[in-house]
């Protein structure tokens, strides 16, 4: 693998891993400005534009990724042009079909989320369906031309003017004192502006210096090049859909299952909203914890495929072994830090003390929702696509039932319940195909070095809490205190894995550009 090559792929995982910081944690801001109803609206309504979003871009740019880096690798220069133009051609009809699908299935949707709260953040959010999926066509374009850093920027320009314009509008709208449904929909228009305003990078970086096939295509693009075409990239892109949908589809589920089930134990339309704010609390923090296994998915899957191709057995067992490494190496001190620390962010962040056991299941959960995603991105290199898919679709099945068995006996307690169980069991399953296909050893000795050092970190940085009556604090003393022990907890953690060898000098060596400062002691 060339340098440049190398460079890329840090780059994207830094870059996506800094957009989904940012995408996650502007809930924090906004239920701050905004107010829980409107946190619980934009938790009910944006699972539901994720999951048509990308089912209308239905894993295009990995695909045309692929089909791209094969045209190169053979020589084939010619087909990329023809690839190209039928990626925009499908990205555009699914955008398009999509668009009018939302729109027109509103008022089940309405019925569905919980009352007519939620109908302008649909209408709003669905025009981002116009934009976004023409957009990562050129995301993929660049990406089959190994040119990660177009897609690392336009990812961070995505999320921050996102956001900007997110908390601009939310902070705008609650000074006018509008109610939380038009706050809502000014907050979703946000996202349609960072849409656009990746969309405008992509095509201008395209226009001046972007890549160009060596070989322009000998014949005219028809209607026989389109159907040759978008068959090959529909081949690879719906099991890629619908592997990568994971956390999308969950969170859809929940959206779609959570305010009917809470209706029939007794809420009432106004205060479904309310309660499902302290959900999407959990969520936020949730979503940075596995911030890491969702950055090295993108990089990951053409590195195994390739070791793959060449026959490279040992190699691909290496890589994977590796990935499910450093997840296990971020995971478990994320997710323990996050449960240990539940009644302190809970304050700090927004304010209350409500619903902390149901955040703190939520917290725990990020162990299992990183693996569930990594191993997902695992089996996609490994040409797995389709066996994922149907775990996916499987534990998306389980989390309705159990959904609406748990809510009915432990209210919202029961939708972080059934979370964890329906992602726990997706890691297992995917770990059992993934050791099917390859030479796997699942657990190794610093595996249990890393959980044990953060099940320890836990211990002490909650241990001050049995003392400690925070409700006689306030939110900034709390703050100060939240951040010395994430301070602690990080030194615990990072002293206990050097002392028993969790991690070696070669290992720490290896990390891009830092490596070498942190392995020789700065």
């Amino acid at each position: 693998m060339t340098k440049s090559l190398v460079q890329g792929a840090f780059y994207l995982t830094i870059a996506t891993m800094l957009s989904k910081i940012i995408g996650s944690a502007f809930r924090i801001p906004l239920q701050n400005i905004a107010g829980n109803e409107v946190l619980g609206i934009f938790t009910l309504v944006y699972p539901v534009y994720m999951t048509v979003l990308i089912l209308a871009v239905a894993g295009i740019p990995l695909a045309i990724s692929k089909l791209i880096s094969e045209s190169r690798a053979i020589g084939e220069e010619e087909n990329i042009r023809h690839i190209f133009i039928t990626a925009s051609l499908l990205a555009l009809l699914f955008g398009c079909i999509s668009f009018v699908g939302l729109l027109s299935s509103l008022d089940s949707l309405v019925v569905l989320l919980g009352g007519e709260y939620i109908r302008l953040s649909i209408i709003v959010i669905s025009f981002s369906l116009l934009i976004a999926p023409y957009m990562a066509v050129y995301r993929g374009y660049f990406q089959g031309f190994d040119i990660m850093k177009a897609t690392a920027v336009s990812q961070v320009i995505e999320q921050i003017v996102r956001v900007f314009f997110i908390l601009l509008f939310a902070f705008f709208l609650v000074q006018q004192n509008q109610p939380s449904h038009i706050v809502t929909a000014g907050v979703m228009a946000g996202s349609i502006i960072g849409v656009f305003a990746s969309f405008v990078y992509l095509r201008i970086y395209y226009t001046r210096v972007g890549p160009k096939p060596k070989e322009e295509p000998s014949q005219k693009y028809n209607w026989q090049a389109f159907k040759l075409w978008s068959k090959k990239i529909l081949v690879l892109a719906i099991p890629i859909c619908i592997g990568i949908i994971t956390l999308a589809l969950i969170n859809l589920i929940d959206s779609l299952t959570v305010p009917t089930q809470l209706r029939a134990i007794g809420f009432d339309e106004e205060t479904i909203p309310y309660i499902y704010g302290y959900y999407g609390r959990g969520l936020a923090l949730v979503q940075i914890g596995v911030v890491f296994a969702q950055s090295m998915v993108i990089p990951l899957i053409p590195l195994i495929t390739s070791a793959l191709v060449k026959g490279e057995k040992e190699h691909t067992s290496s890589l994977t072994e590796k990935a499910l490494s450093y997840t296990h190496l971020t995971s478990w001190p994320i997710s323990i830090g996050l449960l240990a620390l539940t009644i302190p962010i809970n304050y700090a962040f927004f304010g209350d003390f409500r619903e902390n056991a149901v955040i703190a299941i939520l917290h725990f959960n990020a162990l299992f929702t990183a693996f569930a995603i990594m191993t997902t991105g695992l089996l996609q290199g490994m040409n797995r696509s389709f066996h994922a898919a149907l775990i996916v679709l499987g534990c998306a099945a389980l989390k309705v039932i159990l959904n609406i068995v748990f809510i009915r006996h432990f209210g919202l307690m029961g939708v972080a319940i059934s979370t964890v169980i329906v992602y726990a069991l997706m890691t297992i399953f995917n770990l059992v195909l993934i050791k099917n296909t390859i030479t796997l050893k699942m657990w190794k000795r610093h595996h249990f070095i890393y959980g044990l050092s953060a099940i320890v970190m836990g211990i002490v940085v909650a241990l001050p809490l049995y003392w400690l009556d925070l409700t006689e604090w306030t939110r900034g003393n709390t703050f100060v205190y939240l951040m010395g022990m994430i301070l602690l907890g990080a030194l615990i953690y990072g002293g206990m894995i050097l002392a028993l060898k969790g991690i070696t000098s070669r290992e720490l060596k290896q990390i891009p550009y830092i490596g070498k400062y942190i392995s020789n002691g700065g």
